[in-house]
Order: structure tokens, then sequence, then C-alpha cells
């Protein structure tokens, strides 16, 4: 019998902790059972005697209705976890109702045991498909929900969890990529330069020890001109000539060390509004206005942008363009700029400038910045129509600044703007996401690395803390542009979008994805009629037959005729292809944004030449 036990001991000990947890289960049932049969043959032979079986019968109807009322409990939140919507939260000021809603929240995922559910599959009963979709539903649950908002809601006793494991490849953590951008777009306390570094992503946040935080200080010498922008990627040779050296030298100059110096003068501009300006138009006359103000040696201050006046930009970045990306200059500068244009006196000496003192030609047609010399002469030609790359441009000087222009003012995206891309992606590669999780992971993984341990886990903090969101790659992204736009510039049929689209899969066989953007519906609808393409695009209302651009955008309201837009174009950005018309505006400018942001050598397909051809 000893030996026994201590075989059965031994044998206990070398199971995986999953099976002595299935064991223990399993031990415990027998327990319960034979504690059942005890009182069971107590309670018989008790029954002889008249109030013995009173108080017997007393103590079973008390259990059973006990065990009624629990059951009708947990039937409840088992419904009402069933059905959590998959939608986001919004972020932003905590609103009248929040105490319910932490209420709700805290009802729904105190039922998330999300590893068990996904790992424990000898005791899970659920399908892949299930899992799949439960994992989806959980991560579509902490959609756009900082750990910083669980934290709140732990300390007023709720006991939430963090977000689920595994962490969603496809999400970003929007609020502290925000701050951690937030520190590269401001200068340090010397007021020198900001911490542009070799490093990226959160790994300068690393807690150091005293002696190692000094020797890093002091080996740390940046040098102006010679710093990295931590918005760009790629090296030299994948964007557009100087990029590095441009981004660089506009950020200097739009943020002096003292604006309050006399010698700083700015230039305050509200975009343009007129109903026939889409976006597109509005981005070009901004990038005319920062040419402007560098040729002048001003500050570019952006005042009222109409296509942030919605709900969705609270507080101060209402009717902004901080409501989308980081502002285009300082707070104290855009302070100083406001307080001047109150002063006579600084208008007369041309310490202060609107948009009104230039003309149509000077924004949409003036001199581009020569501070750099003549990049553009020697700019390698990427971009081909009818099997030919265009090696020549008339307008090559106006093609190269707007790619610069428009990198800079989009170089760090908001919360507000991080948070509309998680949605995005998350509604277009979220279950993909979850069956590559899933595929991944060993059935044993929830037991072989404990929470904690992952949570101390350094190198996925600070360092893989850097890569991009996952997206299905190689990811081509396609502009259709018709409509209205056929009174400027040719119009080309879907038909030959997807000819060009196979021309690119006959060089990489292994494409076979497409970030679908479209104001046509018969072009979603066409879509479909290719089955060997895998398509996404945003859930939007599109146009059926003819109307202007403008009539569209006010149909859909602002808010979504700006969001999913600019969706899109962050999206082309991203994608490995990029297929559109130059003839476009958008297209012309999301051509820019890629060649300077590595793409260059990706190349770029055009289904039509531009007026500057």
């Amino acid at each position: 019998m000893a030996t026994s036990a201590k075989e059965d001991l031994e044998a206990q000990n070398n199971q995986k902790p999953l099976d002595r947890a299935v064991s223990h289960r399993n031990s415990t049932i027998k327990n319960q059972k034979s504690l059942e049969r005890v009182v069971s043959q107590r309670a018989f032979q008790m029954s002889n005697s008249y109030p013995c079986q009173l108080c017997v019968l007393g103590f079973l109807c008390g259990v059973c209705i006990t065990t009624v009322f629990l059951a009708a409990l947990t039937s409840f939140g088992t419904l009402e976890f069933g059905s959590v919507s998959i939608s986001t939260f919004t972020t932003g000021p905590l609103s009248s109702d929040f105490g319910s809603r932490v209420g709700d929240v805290a009802q729904k995922v105190s039922a998330l045991d999300v590893e068990e559910k996904f790992y424990s599959e000898k005791n899970s009963e659920l399908s892949i498909d299930e899992r799949v979709t439960f994992m989806y539903s959980s991560w579509s649950t902490f959609l756009n929900k900082s750990l910083e908002d669980f934290k709140l809601l732990n300390s007023n006793g709720l006991g939430l969890p963090d977000p689920p494991n595994p962490k969603a490849p496809h999400l970003e953590n929007c609020k502290l990529n925000a701050e951690v951008n937030q520190q590269l777009d401001e200068r340090m306390k010397n007021k020198l330069l900001p911490p542009w570094t070799i490093w990226k992503g959160t790994l300068n946040n690393y807690l150091l020890s005293s002696a190692e935080e000094q020797l890093r200080n002091y080996n740390y010498r940046p040098i102006p001109g010679a710093s990295y922008p931590p918005w760009i990627t790629g090296s030299d040779e994948e964007n557009y000539p100087l990029t590095r050296k441009v981004q660089s030298d506009i950020w200097f100059r739009q943020h002096p060390s003292n604006c309050s110096d006399p010698s700083v003068k700015f230039l305050v501009a509200d975009w343009e509004r007129l109903p026939g300006f889409g976006i597109g138009a509005q981005f070009a006359g901004m990038c005319g206005l920062l040419a402007i103000a560098i040729n002048e040696r001003r500050v570019l201050v952006t005042n009222y942008y109409n296509r942030a006046d919605h709900d969705g930009c609270r507080g101060s970045s209402r009717s902004s363009w901080s409501c989308y990306f980081f502002p285009e200059t300082s707070q104290e500068c855009r302070d100083r700029a406001f307080q001047l244009m109150g002063e006579k006196k600084a208008w007369e000496k041309g310490t202060i400038t609107t948009k009104e003192n230039y003309t149509s030609k000077d924004i949409w047609t003036g001199r581009i910045p020569r501070v750099w010399g003549y990049p553009w002469s020697y700019m390698q030609p990427t971009t081909e129509i009818n099997g030919s790359l265009l090696s020549h441009h008339r307008k090559m000087d106006r093609r190269w600044w707007r790619a610069q222009a428009i990198r800079y003012l989009m170089r760090f995206k908001s919360e507000y703007t991080c948070n509309l891309l998680n949605a995005a992606r998350h509604a277009a590669f979220g279950l993909e996401a979850a069956k590559l999780v899933l595929s991944s992971r060993s059935e044993n993984y929830s037991t072989s690395t404990s929470v904690s341990d992952r949570h101390k886990a350094d190198i996925e903090d600070y360092v893989w803390s850097n890569h991009k969101p996952w997206m299905p790659r190689p990811l081509l992204s396609m502009h259709v542009r018709m409509g209205d736009k056929a009174c400027e510039m040719k119009v080309v049929e879907f038909e030959e979008y997807m000819r060009l689209a196979h021309r690119i899969r006959n060089r990489f066989p292994h494409l076979n994805s497409i970030w679908l953007s479209t104001e046509m519906q018969e072009v979603v609808d066409k879509s479909r009629s290719y089955p060997h393409w895998k398509f996404y695009y945003t859930n939007v209302t599109r146009q059926v037959g003819n109307m202007t651009m403008a009539t569209y955008e006010a149909s859909l309201g602002r808010q979504i005729s700006t969001n999913y837009p600019l969706v899109n174009f962050l999206m082309a950005a991203e994608s490995d292809f990029f297929i559109g018309a130059l003839g476009s505006t958008w297209c012309f400018l999301i051509d820019g944004m890629r060649n300077t942001g590595g793409k260059v050598m990706a190349g770029y397909l055009s289904v039509n030449k531009d007026r500057f051809w």
C-alpha cells in the first residue's frame, strides 16, 4: 500500500499543470459525491423519526430554493454576457452615466476567463470557430480601452481584469503611443532638441539605475541636422531625396526655442472651407501655405478646421487639426500667435499675417522652398502608366514638396485617429487575427507561462512595442475615383484597376489581399466578381448613381465623411502596393505619403496621367 501511494504521488507530481487541475477537479467531485452518500445514508437512518423527517424536509426545501435562485442569477448573467456588442466604447471625458456603464462592463467582463477557453481543449466544449468568435468578441470589448482606464476601475474595487491575453496583434495601445509621441514632439529641458535618438518606441522610457541614467545623459549629444526624425520609416534610399533632413528642419522651424522672441513671425491660416473643396484640396492648400511660411521665415499656425467641427472631436481639439494629428507647432507658439493677432503694432510690422495676405496663385502655385536646393531634380522614376516608367514631370518640385509637407503635417497620429484605425483594422482583420493567434499557440500555453511572468517581459513592452500592428501582407491598396471626377480627369473603370492588380500578382504570387477605397457602390459590387481576391473596405454608405462629392459628403455627415477617408488614406500609406489615378489630388497625396514613408521602391501604378505630365 505504501509503495502504491508513493507511485500515485510521483505520478501526480509528473502530471502537466492542466492534467493536475483536471485531476484535482475530479478528486473534488468524488469527495462531494462521497459526502452526498454519507448524508443520504444518515438521512435514511433518521427517517423513522418524525421530527427529524420535518427537519430534513425543511433543509432540503431550503437547498432547492437556494439552488433555483442561484441558477436564475447564473442564467441571467450568461444571457447578459452573450449579448455583449462588438462595438467599441467611446473615449474621452467620463459621461454622467459612467456609474451604470461601469456596472455593465463589470458584469460583462467578470465572466471573461479568456485563456482557459482558448487553450484548455480538454475541458472546453467550444469548437475552433466558437473560440475564434470568443477571442474576437473579447478584443472588441476592450477596443479603445487603455490600461489606465481599467486601473481606474480597479481602484474603485470593481476587480476588472486587464485587457485579455493574448494581446490583439492588429491593435495599438493608442493612449500609450500618444504619450510617447508627445515626448518626441517637444523640446527637452535644455531647449535644444527633442529626444530623437537611435532607439524608437517606448525604449527611451526603460528605467535604468541612477548611474546608468547619468552615463546615458552624459554620452547623449544630439546634433542639430543630424538627428533622425522618429516619424520617418526606411533608409534615405527608400524615400524621396533628403526626406530625413527636410523633416528635421521643418520641425525646428515650426518649433522655435522661444516663441516670444520679437524676431519670430507667424502666419495664421484657417483651412479651406469652400463647399467645392474636398479633403485632398484642403491638404494641398495647407501645403502651399507651409511653403509660404518657410520662404518668409514664419511659423505656420493652423486655425479653424471645419472637418474637425463635430462631436467626435472633443475639448480643445474641436474644430482643430489636432483632433486627427499632432499640431503643426507648439502650444506656446500658438498662444503667442493668437495674442499678436489682437495687437495693431504686430500687423503694422508684419509680425503676423493670415491667409488673406496672399493670393490664390501664391497658395496653390507659389514658389517651392529652395532651402534644400533642388532635390526633386534627382528623384528616381518609380511611377508607371501604360507599362512605362515616367521619368519626367513638369511639376516635379511640387510633387516633392507636397510629399514633404503632408508627411510633416501627419507626422504623429492623435489618439482619436489611432482609435479610428484600430476600429477599422479590427472590423476588417479581427477574425483573421484571432485565427492566427489561436493557431500559433499550443494548448498548454496558458499553464506554462503565468500572466505575471508575461507582464514582466521587458523586451515585449520596450523593444517590440515599436512594431506596427499586424495586417495581412502583402496588402495592395486601391483607390478607385469615379463619379464627378470625370470633369477633371479621365475616369477609368474598375476592370482596369484589377488588370493592374493582376500584373502585380504575376510578380508577387502570394498577393491576394486588397484594401479597396472608393465612393461608388458599383465598385464594391463589382469586387465580388473576383473570388480569387480578398477585399477589405470600410463599412460606409456609398454613392449609387451620379452626384457631386459635396452632395455625397453632406449625406454622410461631417464626422463620417471625414473619418473614413482619413482611415483609407493612412491604410493606403501603410500598404505594400498602391494603384490609383495621378489625376486625383487624393491619390497624388497618398503617393507622397508613401514616398516619404519608406515605399519609394514599391512603385506606383496609375490608371491615368495628371495634368502636369
